[in-house]
């Protein structure tokens, strides 16, 4: 079966799954392999749970006709997805990023909303199973996608691009994230600025952060749209003194529910985008006033006289020390700040753990509540700074902390699971 004969069996399904126990009636079932799974060993269950045709590539499990076997189940999907991403023709904007690329991405959504049916990544579908996914769940009604895009090692971005042939692009940040498969956060510029090397390459458009000293030298560019604080496309002011982020531009203020000024950067983004594609502001306004951060990702909790500042989705040494300064500037008379060990930092994770713990022994907070293996073994010289290995011992510490009148933030990488500490706090 050829890619074009296997897409118009994906018209005529109700969509593509990858786990037999979310099968909806008529999907087809990708048995995709990892390294403790192997997908074809469910197909056939997946065919009893509803699933129209399974996709396979060990010819010893086709036992029905609606088994179609391939090469590779992974490059069929990936193939797939790029035919289908051809068939509909839509605009395709890609985000990419070390910090801010799931945040952006809601909000550059929920602004093109307001013209556009648009479709966007879920969650953080953003990997090399995550970007077909996302595609395929685009159809003839979708107007406009925004597709996110996520790496650890160099070249999963071009190779991503390669499959969503983006016609727009933007890079939120470069950070010290996943360095452990970087190498460097020279090799962080490197393998992010994959996206705008394909956009470029091929005629297509970039937008940029004027004040980013790195996206600066792209301004050249002449199919580029950039914002910033001078010599920008939009020129923007953010403002810093407030409880939540805010953006000035052109004489109009943008509200947000969202906390922290690093956050203003990605409204910011959005504003930008906004205008290129005409989006009028009072709707620019309303769609990023009305944008509710969910998933443990800049939410603002408050709990009786407790405010909770969760951003515990995950971590990095550049998103930990933006959230950090952001939260020193809030006004408050009692400031907590309850960290989690920061994963992927390779061989300078002891160096960027201590550095942190050097940074906070300098900040205005009451308390600092550190948990994991590596900011244990860190050094602190500040009474105020507590360190756990293990979550248990944090939970008791946080049990028996007087934390009312308290601002409190708590952020640590995907691992730690720090919004477990949601229901500490709701018991307290």
């Amino acid at each position: 079966m050829n890619i074009q004969e296997l897409h118009q069996l994906f018209l005529n399904s109700s969509g593509v799954a990858t786990d037999t126990r979310s099968i909806e009636p008529n999907q087809l079932f990708f048995a995709l392999k990892g390294e403790n799974f192997n997908g074809n060993k469910f197909a056939l269950e997946a065919l009893k749970n509803g699933a129209g045709y399974a996709i396979i590539d060990e010819i010893e499990y086709d036992q029905s006709e609606q088994f179609i076997t391939v090469n590779n189940v992974l490059e069929t999907l990936q193939e797939l997805a790029n035919f289908h991403r051809k068939h509909l023709g839509i605009p395709i904007l890609a985000i990419t990023g070390s910090n801010g690329k799931t945040t952006s991405k809601e909000l550059i959504h929920a602004v093109l909303s307001k013209r556009f049916n648009t479709v966007a990544t879920v969650g953080n579908l953003n990997n090399h199973i995550g970007v077909p996914l996302s595609l395929l769940s685009m159809n003839k009604t979708t107007e406009f996608g925004i597709v996110e895009m996520g790496a650890n090692h160099p070249k999963e971005i071009e190779s991503l691009c390669k499959i969503a042939q983006p016609d727009y692009g933007y890079i939120t940040n470069f950070g010290k994230a996943h360095l452990e498969g970087f190498g460097s956060i020279e090799g962080v510029i490197t393998a992010k600025s994959e996206l705008y090397n394909y956009l470029k390459e091929h005629k297509k458009a970039l937008f940029l952060n004027a004040d980013d000293p790195i996206q600066q030298k792209q301004l050249s560019y002449k199919n580029s749209f950039s914002f910033g604080s001078s010599k920008a496309n939009i020129p923007v002011e953010y403002i810093t003194d407030n409880k939540y982020a805010e953006v000035q531009s052109n004489g109009i203020v943008f509200n947000s529910l969202l906390p922290g000024n690093y956050n203003a950067i990605n409204m910011a983004a959005a504003i930008c985008i906004g205008h290129y594609f005409e989006i009028p502001v009072k709707s620019i306004k309303e769609a990023l006033a009305n944008y509710s951060p969910q998933n443990n990702r800049s939410q603002i909790i408050e709990l009786g006289k407790t405010t909770l500042l969760m951003d515990a989705y995950n971590a990095n040494p550049t998103s930990m020390k933006a959230a950090l300064e952001s939260f020193n500037k809030i006004p408050a008379n009692n400031k907590v700040a309850i960290l989690g060990d920061m994963f992927e930092l390779g061989t300078t994770s002891e160096k960027e753990h201590q550095d942190l713990v050097t940074y906070l022994e300098n900040l205005n907070f009451s308390r600092v509540f550190l948990v994991g293996t590596n900011f244990k073994k860190a050094k602190a010289n500040s009474p105020k700074i507590q360190q756990f290995e293990k979550f248990p011992e944090l939970e008791k510490a946080i049990k028996s902390a007087d934390l009312q009148n308290t601002k409190v933030l708590i952020k640590g990488s995907r691992g730690m699971a720090l919004e477990r500490l949601l229901d500490v706090f709701k018991r307290k």
